[in-house]
């Protein structure tokens, strides 16, 4: 049986083993997507300039009154979400960052609204 440390440190290894193979642009960003226990957040990030180009997360102020929680439909609204934000901003295609989750769940329903919303990945 795994300790939680070691459980931090496998994860903490897949996510440098993916970040290896990926990076945004300002052409096309890493949309990179994390989870708490009780928020969702997504970040696309221009990794060469260093900074974060667009955001969104459950806890913003203008998806507040949605009451967005950490499952898998609000997974999906957030994705819908980031979607329009990012052809407000002009960004088409992104690179996905899973942050060293499995693809499925909260990870999968977030990444197909987006894509639904015409983000290319």
């Amino acid at each position: 049986m795994k300790s939680i440390q070691q459980n931090k440190e496998l994860r903490q290894k897949r996510i440098w083993r993916i970040r290896k193979k990926i990076a945004g642009t300002a052409e096309r960003p890493r949309l990179c997507v994390s989870f708490s226990n009780k928020h969702l957040y997504a970040q696309a990030i221009d990794d060469r300039a260093g900074k974060t180009l667009l955001s969104v997360s459950s806890i913003a102020k203008d998806l507040r009154e949605e009451s967005l929680r950490a499952n898998r439909p609000s997974a999906a609204r957030l994705g819908k979400v980031l979607a329009e934000k990012a052809k407000e901003a002009g960004i088409e295609a992104v690179v996905f960052d899973r942050h060293g989750k499995r693809y499925h769940g909260r990870v999968k329903e977030f990444a197909e609204a987006a894509r639904a919303g015409g983000l290319n990945f």
